[in-house]
């Protein structure tokens, strides 16, 4: 008869209030949050303790398959390289007292890496080409540039600054937010791990990514 390691019990009782505090999370992520923690625990150990305390994993949307490849890359524009293809959107989010904050969010989506957060109670035409601009400085001109067809990016100005600079814009077809799934699976994250954990009360931020 097998026994259960002598730290069984507290990696149970970890493994419940991960899985309670990040409900969206499987398995895998709350494995690498106990490593973060200082359990030295693997995958399989967690997911055993998962199943056997009957914790619900996330299920998966299933991708529409005119749109999607089998690795989950979009169709109309694969990124084959860093600085191929580049992506911003909005998030939404609030500040202490009820007032609203707009996020511009800028990822290379060959490497997944975040190159920007820019922060503010509101964000024009000037603000994005700011965020984009330090980006270019930083990590150089991208080929394309993948975005939201909403108000911020059918400014003229912001065309008209992007085609000197170089890239194409991607322009995404309305309601259709899996063509910028890159972005939006960066934006899930920062909600899940961020902006849902913890109470602001500036409004003016911006942070730059380094290669990686």
């Amino acid at each position: 008869m097998s026994t259960l390691p002598a730290d069984e019990d507290a990696l149970t009782q970890a493994t419940i209030a991960s899985a309670s505090e990040y409900g969206r999370y499987g398995y895998r992520r709350i494995t690498a949050l106990l490593q973060a923690a200082g359990w030295q625990v693997g995958k399989d150990r967690v997911q055993r303790i998962w199943r056997r305390e009957g914790l619900k994993v996330p299920q998966k949307h299933r991708p529409r398959s005119r749109l999607w490849l089998n690795d989950g890359s979009c169709v109309r524009l694969r990124p084959l390289h860093r600085n191929h293809v580049w992506s911003f959107d909005f998030v939404q989010a609030r500040t202490h007292d009820g007032r609203s904050l707009r996020i511009l969010t800028l990822i290379d989506e060959h490497s997944r890496a975040c190159l920007a957060l820019k922060v503010a109670r509101r964000i024009n035409s000037v603000g994005a080409i700011e965020a984009l601009a330090d980006a270019m400085c930083l990590h150089g001109i991208p080929e394309h540039i993948r975005c939201d067809n909403g108000p911020e990016m059918i400014l003229k100005a912001l065309r008209k600054w992007v085609a000197k600079t170089g890239p194409q814009i991607q322009y995404i077809a309305p309601g259709s937010p899996w063509e910028n799934g890159y972005c939006g699976s960066f934006n899930g994250k920062l909600r899940d791990e961020c902006l849902r954990q913890e109470i602001f009360y500036l409004a003016c931020c911006r942070f730059h990514g380094h290669p990686v």
